[in-house]
């Protein structure tokens, strides 16, 4: 098993998803090859919640990085599981050259670009 898709495993063990079941596991890469991981940390008020990739990706940037190369992800879907509409747009911030290996937890892979996922993604001028 990839070893960054080793770790989106082992963070999706410390999902807390209580209502909707669906424990989400993500390991981000930065382009000096440190790993952040994370995973969804739900609430009683849904819109509280926060998704694995943003938890990762968060937890990175407080910590200083701000370039990254690849994110994994994995959760019981059936097919690769792909990240939602909101991470995708706080990722692309960060990095639009992402590469993201998607997955489920009956081994299911996909490579894909996050520029692929989002195409012509809200910027602004600015790099980070």
């Amino acid at each position: 098993m990839n070893p960054l898709l080793k770790k989106a495993v082992e963070a999706r063990e410390n999902s807390y998803s209580p209502y909707s079941k669906f424990a989400v596991g993500a390991a981000l890469e930065t382009v000096d090859g440190e790993i952040f991981t994370g995973c969804n940390v739900e609430n009683a008020s849904y819109g509280l919640s926060i998704c694995a990739e943003r938890t990762a990706l968060v937890k990175a940037v407080s910590a200083g990085a701000r370039k990254f190369k690849r994110l994994a992800i994995v959760a019981d879907t059936p097919e690769a599981v792909t990240p939602c509409g909101m991470c995708r747009q706080m990722l692309i911030e960060f990095s639009p050259g992402l590469e993201l290996i998607l997955a489920n937890t009956k081994g299911k892979t996909e490579k894909i670009n996050l520029s692929e996922l989002l195409p012509k993604a809200f910027q602004l001028t600015r790099q980070v």
